[in-house]
């Protein structure tokens, strides 16, 4: 949130509505549409795994915009293959 302020120009109306009240409201218009919020784990290597493989690149510096695994050759974008393993856990977590 508070690089957001920063960044996006929002100044103080983005840091006076805190990150967990906005979870809480989330939470509470998922409920009403009949859905659920998932929470993987923060530190989960999302960007370093492969989406194809589950091989994890230990050597991704953040300028890498493409992954391209060791393993199995996927080149796919970072972004998207970061949200594939998201999808992934909590796919997995909504199993349980």
């Amino acid at each position: 949130m508070k690089s957001m302020s920063q960044c996006l120009n929002f100044g103080k109306s983005v840091m006076d509505n805190g990150w967990g009240m906005f979870t809480v409201f989330l939470k509470y218009k998922l409920g009403l549409e009949g859905k659920q919020l998932i929470r993987i784990d923060r530190w989960y290597p999302s960007s370093k795994t492969c989406s194809s493989c589950n091989n994890i690149k230990k050597d991704l510096q953040l300028s890498d915009r493409i992954y391209i695994c060791e393993n199995c050759g996927l080149s796919i974008d970072r972004d998207y293959n970061a949200s594939l393993n998201i999808k992934r856990v909590g796919m997995t977590q909504l199993a349980w």
